[in-house]
Protein backbone atom coordinates (compact mmCIF):
# COMPACT_ATOMS: atom_id res chain seq x y z
CA UNK A 1 0.00 0.00 0.00
CA UNK A 2 1.42 3.35 -1.07
CA UNK A 3 2.27 5.79 1.70
CA UNK A 4 -0.18 8.65 1.72
CA UNK A 5 1.29 12.08 1.17
CA UNK A 6 0.91 14.52 4.03
CA UNK A 7 -0.91 17.76 3.30
CA UNK A 8 0.72 21.03 4.41
CA UNK A 9 -1.89 22.83 6.49
CA UNK A 10 -0.25 26.24 6.07
CA UNK A 11 -0.98 26.28 2.33
CA UNK A 12 -4.56 27.38 3.06
CA UNK A 13 -3.27 30.67 4.49
CA UNK A 14 -1.45 31.80 1.31
CA UNK A 15 -4.47 33.65 -0.07
CA UNK A 16 -5.67 35.00 3.32
CA UNK A 17 -2.22 36.49 4.00
CA UNK A 18 -2.41 38.46 0.75
CA UNK A 19 -6.00 39.50 1.50
CA UNK A 20 -5.12 40.55 5.06
CA UNK A 21 -2.21 42.71 3.92
CA UNK A 22 -4.41 44.39 1.33
CA UNK A 23 -6.91 45.09 4.09
CA UNK A 24 -4.14 46.55 6.26
CA UNK A 25 -2.98 48.94 3.54
CA UNK A 26 -0.39 46.61 1.93
CA UNK A 27 1.80 46.15 5.02
CA UNK A 28 1.56 45.08 8.64
CA UNK A 29 3.27 43.49 11.61
CA UNK A 30 3.06 39.67 11.93
CA UNK A 31 0.59 39.87 14.83
CA UNK A 32 -1.59 42.30 12.87
CA UNK A 33 -1.69 39.99 9.86
CA UNK A 34 -2.60 36.96 11.98
CA UNK A 35 -5.27 38.93 13.83
CA UNK A 36 -6.71 40.24 10.55
CA UNK A 37 -6.98 36.71 9.11
CA UNK A 38 -8.58 35.44 12.33
CA UNK A 39 -11.09 38.29 12.25
CA UNK A 40 -11.88 38.09 8.53
CA UNK A 41 -12.40 34.32 8.63
CA UNK A 42 -13.96 34.29 12.13
CA UNK A 43 -11.61 31.57 13.30
CA UNK A 44 -12.41 29.69 16.49
CA UNK A 45 -10.58 30.79 19.65
CA UNK A 46 -9.76 27.21 20.59
CA UNK A 47 -8.03 26.72 17.22
CA UNK A 48 -6.16 30.02 17.56
CA UNK A 49 -4.73 29.00 20.94
CA UNK A 50 -3.28 25.65 19.79
CA UNK A 51 0.49 25.29 20.24
CA UNK A 52 3.25 23.09 18.83
CA UNK A 53 5.48 20.87 20.98
CA UNK A 54 7.94 23.75 21.14
CA UNK A 55 5.26 26.00 22.66
CA UNK A 56 4.98 28.12 19.50
CA UNK A 57 1.48 29.15 18.49
CA UNK A 58 0.43 26.75 15.70
CA UNK A 59 -1.70 29.20 13.72
CA UNK A 60 0.88 32.01 13.80
CA UNK A 61 3.59 29.54 12.77
CA UNK A 62 1.49 28.37 9.80
CA UNK A 63 0.87 31.98 8.76
CA UNK A 64 4.62 32.66 9.00
CA UNK A 65 5.31 29.72 6.67
CA UNK A 66 2.67 30.99 4.24
CA UNK A 67 4.49 34.31 4.26
CA UNK A 68 7.83 32.58 3.54
CA UNK A 69 6.47 30.89 0.41
CA UNK A 70 4.92 34.16 -0.75
CA UNK A 71 8.33 35.81 -0.37
CA UNK A 72 9.95 33.10 -2.49
CA UNK A 73 7.28 33.69 -5.14
CA UNK A 74 8.00 37.43 -5.11
CA UNK A 75 4.59 38.40 -3.71
CA UNK A 76 5.94 39.77 -0.42
CA UNK A 77 8.98 41.93 0.22
CA UNK A 78 11.60 40.20 2.37
CA UNK A 79 13.73 43.29 2.98
CA UNK A 80 11.54 45.03 5.58
CA UNK A 81 12.54 43.59 8.98
CA UNK A 82 9.63 43.03 11.35
CA UNK A 83 7.06 44.21 8.79
CA UNK A 84 5.30 42.17 6.12
CA UNK A 85 4.82 44.14 2.90
CA UNK A 86 3.20 43.28 -0.42
CA UNK A 87 5.22 43.77 -3.59
CA UNK A 88 3.53 45.27 -6.65
CA UNK A 89 3.02 41.75 -7.92
CA UNK A 90 1.50 40.75 -4.59
CA UNK A 91 -0.91 43.68 -4.53
CA UNK A 92 -2.54 42.37 -7.70
CA UNK A 93 -2.45 38.64 -6.93
CA UNK A 94 -5.35 36.60 -5.55
CA UNK A 95 -4.83 32.94 -4.65
CA UNK A 96 -7.42 30.22 -4.19
CA UNK A 97 -6.42 26.95 -2.53
CA UNK A 98 -5.62 25.15 -5.80
CA UNK A 99 -3.34 27.97 -6.95
CA UNK A 100 -1.71 28.12 -3.52
CA UNK A 101 -1.05 24.37 -3.59
CA UNK A 102 0.59 24.63 -7.02
CA UNK A 103 2.80 27.44 -5.70
CA UNK A 104 3.68 25.29 -2.67
CA UNK A 105 4.66 22.27 -4.81
CA UNK A 106 6.80 24.48 -7.03
CA UNK A 107 8.87 25.74 -4.12
CA UNK A 108 9.04 22.37 -2.37
CA UNK A 109 10.69 21.03 -5.53
CA UNK A 110 13.15 23.94 -5.63
CA UNK A 111 13.92 23.55 -1.92
CA UNK A 112 14.48 19.81 -2.30
CA UNK A 113 17.30 20.54 -4.71
CA UNK A 114 19.03 22.81 -2.17
CA UNK A 115 18.29 20.80 0.98
CA UNK A 116 19.84 17.43 0.17
CA UNK A 117 16.76 16.21 -1.68
CA UNK A 118 14.46 15.83 1.31
CA UNK A 119 11.15 14.19 0.48
CA UNK A 120 7.99 16.25 0.30
CA UNK A 121 6.71 14.64 3.51
CA UNK A 122 9.98 15.40 5.30
CA UNK A 123 9.79 19.01 4.16
CA UNK A 124 6.19 19.37 5.35
CA UNK A 125 6.91 17.72 8.71
CA UNK A 126 9.86 20.05 9.22
CA UNK A 127 7.90 23.14 8.34
CA UNK A 128 4.83 22.20 10.40
CA UNK A 129 6.93 22.04 13.57
CA UNK A 130 9.51 24.77 13.00
CA UNK A 131 9.41 28.52 12.45
CA UNK A 132 10.59 29.72 9.01
CA UNK A 133 12.98 32.07 10.79
CA UNK A 134 14.71 29.20 12.58
CA UNK A 135 14.50 26.23 10.21
CA UNK A 136 18.22 26.49 9.43
CA UNK A 137 19.46 28.58 12.35
CA UNK A 138 18.24 27.39 15.72
CA UNK A 139 19.26 30.46 17.75
CA UNK A 140 15.71 31.21 18.84
CA UNK A 141 14.90 27.72 20.11
CA UNK A 142 18.37 27.44 21.66
CA UNK A 143 17.95 30.67 23.62
CA UNK A 144 14.47 29.73 24.75
CA UNK A 145 15.74 26.29 25.82
CA UNK A 146 18.46 27.97 27.88
CA UNK A 147 15.97 30.39 29.47
CA UNK A 148 13.60 27.53 30.31
CA UNK A 149 16.46 25.65 31.97
CA UNK A 150 17.15 28.48 34.42
CA UNK A 151 15.90 28.41 37.98
CA UNK A 152 12.82 30.58 38.71
CA UNK A 153 14.98 33.17 40.50
CA UNK A 154 17.57 32.97 37.72
CA UNK A 155 14.95 33.75 35.09
CA UNK A 156 13.67 36.68 37.16
CA UNK A 157 17.18 38.09 37.50
CA UNK A 158 18.00 37.76 33.81
CA UNK A 159 14.72 39.54 33.02
CA UNK A 160 15.90 42.28 35.38
CA UNK A 161 19.12 42.62 33.38
CA UNK A 162 17.17 42.61 30.11
CA UNK A 163 14.93 45.45 31.27
CA UNK A 164 17.97 47.45 32.40
CA UNK A 165 19.56 46.99 28.98
CA UNK A 166 16.38 48.35 27.42
CA UNK A 167 16.46 51.60 29.38
CA UNK A 168 14.70 50.77 32.65
CA UNK A 169 16.20 52.21 35.82
CA UNK A 170 16.11 51.17 39.49
CA UNK A 171 15.10 47.64 38.43
CA UNK A 172 14.77 45.26 41.37
CA UNK A 173 13.48 41.72 41.85
CA UNK A 174 11.21 41.23 44.84
CA UNK A 175 12.85 37.91 45.70
CA UNK A 176 10.99 35.05 47.30
CA UNK A 177 8.03 37.10 48.53
CA UNK A 178 6.23 37.08 45.14
CA UNK A 179 4.04 39.91 46.37
CA UNK A 180 0.69 39.24 44.69
CA UNK A 181 2.37 37.77 41.61
CA UNK A 182 4.74 40.72 41.28
CA UNK A 183 8.30 39.55 40.59
CA UNK A 184 9.94 42.95 40.26
CA UNK A 185 9.64 46.64 39.57
CA UNK A 186 11.49 49.47 37.87
CA UNK A 187 11.22 52.96 36.43
CA UNK A 188 11.02 53.90 32.77
CA UNK A 189 11.95 57.49 31.91
CA UNK A 190 10.31 58.69 28.70
CA UNK A 191 11.99 62.10 28.84
CA UNK A 192 13.49 64.41 31.54
CA UNK A 193 9.98 65.41 32.61
CA UNK A 194 8.03 62.15 32.39
CA UNK A 195 8.72 58.78 33.99
CA UNK A 196 6.53 56.07 35.45
CA UNK A 197 6.81 53.03 37.65
CA UNK A 198 6.50 49.62 36.02
CA UNK A 199 6.05 46.26 37.71
CA UNK A 200 6.79 42.97 35.99
CA UNK A 201 6.07 39.27 36.25
CA UNK A 202 8.27 36.50 34.85
CA UNK A 203 6.76 33.20 33.71
CA UNK A 204 9.20 30.48 32.68
CA UNK A 205 6.52 28.62 30.72
CA UNK A 206 6.33 25.97 28.02
CA UNK A 207 2.65 26.62 27.30
CA UNK A 208 0.28 29.58 27.31
CA UNK A 209 -0.45 32.30 29.85
CA UNK A 210 -4.22 32.52 30.35
CA UNK A 211 -6.65 35.42 30.62
CA UNK A 212 -7.18 34.81 34.35
CA UNK A 213 -3.43 35.03 35.00
CA UNK A 214 -3.26 38.38 33.24
CA UNK A 215 -6.28 39.55 35.25
CA UNK A 216 -4.73 38.42 38.54
CA UNK A 217 -1.53 40.29 37.72
CA UNK A 218 -3.47 43.46 36.93
CA UNK A 219 -5.32 43.22 40.25
CA UNK A 220 -1.96 42.99 42.01
CA UNK A 221 -0.57 46.05 40.20
CA UNK A 222 -3.55 48.40 40.66
CA UNK A 223 -2.52 51.33 42.82
CA UNK A 224 1.15 50.34 42.73
CA UNK A 225 2.27 51.17 39.20
CA UNK A 226 1.13 52.86 36.00
CA UNK A 227 2.03 49.92 33.79
CA UNK A 228 2.73 46.20 34.02
CA UNK A 229 4.79 43.77 31.97
CA UNK A 230 4.52 39.98 31.78
CA UNK A 231 7.53 38.23 30.26
CA UNK A 232 7.25 34.56 29.34
CA UNK A 233 9.19 31.93 27.42
CA UNK A 234 5.80 30.60 26.25
CA UNK A 235 2.95 32.53 24.66
CA UNK A 236 -0.40 34.12 25.48
CA UNK A 237 -3.90 32.96 24.64
CA UNK A 238 -6.07 35.26 22.52
CA UNK A 239 -8.23 35.98 25.55
CA UNK A 240 -5.13 36.92 27.54
CA UNK A 241 -4.14 39.39 24.82
CA UNK A 242 -7.61 40.93 24.89
CA UNK A 243 -7.52 41.21 28.68
CA UNK A 244 -4.13 42.93 28.57
CA UNK A 245 -5.45 45.74 26.35
CA UNK A 246 -8.98 45.93 27.76
CA UNK A 247 -10.49 49.44 27.63
CA UNK A 248 -10.64 51.25 30.95
CA UNK A 249 -8.10 48.98 32.66
CA UNK A 250 -4.41 49.65 33.40
CA UNK A 251 -2.40 48.50 30.35
CA UNK A 252 -0.22 45.40 30.51
CA UNK A 253 2.55 44.76 27.99
CA UNK A 254 2.84 41.12 26.97
CA UNK A 255 6.25 39.73 25.98
CA UNK A 256 6.02 36.19 24.58
CA UNK A 257 8.91 33.86 23.77
CA UNK A 258 9.46 35.23 20.28
CA UNK A 259 9.47 38.85 21.42
CA UNK A 260 11.67 37.92 24.38
CA UNK A 261 14.29 36.52 21.98
CA UNK A 262 14.10 39.70 19.89
CA UNK A 263 14.72 41.78 23.02
CA UNK A 264 17.83 39.71 23.84
CA UNK A 265 19.04 39.98 20.24
CA UNK A 266 18.54 43.75 20.09
CA UNK A 267 20.94 44.39 22.98
CA UNK A 268 23.02 41.22 22.36
CA UNK A 269 22.53 40.13 25.97
CA UNK A 270 24.13 36.70 26.38
CA UNK A 271 24.38 36.37 22.60
CA UNK A 272 27.31 36.60 20.21
CA UNK A 273 26.45 38.04 16.77
CA UNK A 274 27.22 35.87 13.75
CA UNK A 275 26.83 36.79 10.09
CA UNK A 276 24.73 34.27 8.15
CA UNK A 277 24.00 34.43 4.44
CA UNK A 278 20.75 32.88 3.25
CA UNK A 279 20.35 31.89 -0.39
CA UNK A 280 17.65 33.97 -2.13
CA UNK A 281 15.93 31.16 -4.04
CA UNK A 282 13.59 33.57 -5.81
CA UNK A 283 16.58 35.31 -7.41
CA UNK A 284 18.19 32.11 -8.72
CA UNK A 285 14.92 30.53 -9.85
CA UNK A 286 14.69 32.78 -12.92
CA UNK A 287 17.97 31.36 -14.23
CA UNK A 288 16.73 27.77 -14.24
CA UNK A 289 14.67 28.16 -17.41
Amino acid sequence: MAKRKKQAEFVKWFGPVLDALRGLGYSGKPKEVSAKIASDLQLDEEFLDQTLKSGTNRFENQVAWARQYLIWEGLLDSSVRGTWKLTEKGKNTQLNYEQAHELFLKWVEINQKTRKAKSENQTINEQEEESPDTIDIKAESNLLDVLKSLSPSGFENICKELLREHGFENVEVTGQSHDGGIDGYGTLELNPFVSFKVIFQCKRYQGSVSRSQVGDFRNAMIGRAEKGIILTTGNFTREAEKEASRDGAPPIELVDGKKLVEMFEKVELGLKPKIIYEVDLNYFNKFQE
